[in-house]
């Protein structure tokens, strides 16, 4: 399994959020971002647009819904084991397969956390999450509860960040480089992406910027 972090200090993270959706008198969390979903478990995956939800129960419980297009990322990059799969289509509604697991879950008259600002969590459907849940639990504004969380850094990650800054160092070299009058920018952000790439690294968490005579490279 390509984990980037070892399951006990991904378990130790889970604890954690556990720990405070206890002390907080929640029943479970409903992840919605998928920057919380990879920190917590691993699951690393490029649909973060597409309605996705990591139910973490008080008790520490995993259970993933996505869509069968993710699913073989969330079964290689992750350590959750009950993976459930909402079918994409013109009248479907992922509310009601989430409040499945939440019944299933014991979460009805429950108050359960909720990652209301998120890019998969769409107005509309967060109109079929609330319409499914109506009256049966109560649902609450836990957006940043993870991100405390993410705010302290262990070794390993300090490890990468240190690691990150120096593929940074070399892609900027790259480009000052190639950076010549009349060289595409295309051939620039190639070089730069080639370098963090040799190095060791990944693709960015978010697309290089090209435009207006500037090129960023986040990593």
């Amino acid at each position: 399994m390509p984990l980037h972090f070892s399951e006990q200090e991904l378990a130790e993270r889970r604890r954690k959020v556990a720990a405070e959706l206890q002390s907080r008198g929640l029943t479970a969390l409903l992840i919605f971002r998928q920057e919380s979903m990879y920190y917590l478990t691993g699951y690393d995956t490029t649909g973060y647009s597409q309605f996705q939800c990591l139910y973490l129960g008080a008790d520490g419980s995993l259970v993933l819904l996505t869509r069968s297009a993710d699913l073989r990322q969330a079964r290689l990059t992750s350590v959750i084991e009950d993976i459930r799969i909402w079918v994409d289509s013109a009248d479907s509604n992922p509310g009601q397969d989430l409040w499945q697991i939440l019944e299933e879950r014991g979460c009805r008259g429950q108050r359960v956390g909720v990652e209301m600002e998120a890019w998969c969590l769409t107005a509309a459907r967060w109109e079929q999450v609330k319409a499914a849940t109506a009256g049966r639990c109560e649902l609450e504004d836990c957006s940043e509860l993870v991100s405390q969380f993410r705010l302290v850094k262990s070794d390993a990650e300090l490890e990468y960040v240190r690691r990150a800054a120096v593929l940074a160092d070399d892609a900027l070299a790259e480009a000052q480089r190639l950076a010549r009058p009349g060289t595409p920018e295309q051939e620039v952000l190639a070089g730069m992406t080639s370098a963090v790439f040799r190095g060791g690294g990944d693709y960015a968490a978010s697309r290089n910027i090209i435009g207006s005579g500037d090129i960023a490279l986040m990593v």
